[in-house]
């Protein structure tokens, strides 16, 4: 029971300090005035956000080609 007290404290804690960290980036994005960063960092998101799409995707597709082709 300790250890999923501990377990839970840690977790909060580390939340709270990954969202200062969110704040301190985008204080520093608005303030630039190029905004070079801030679409670079915005590229940067799509691109962490699409690589789970495609991979999920792939592996659906190839589970659906193997199994779909032994019903005929």
């Amino acid at each position: 029971m300790k250890r999923k007290i501990i377990l839970y404290l840690f977790f909060l804690f580390f939340f709270l300090k990954t969202n200062a960290q969110c704040a301190m980036c985008r204080a520093v994005l608005e303030s630039e005035e190029t905004q070079s960063a801030a679409e670079g960092i915005n590229n940067g998101i799509k691109y962490l956000m699409a690589v789970p799409y495609l991979l999920i995707g792939g592996i659906i597709f190839f589970i659906y080609r193997k199994y779909g082709t032994l019903k005929k």
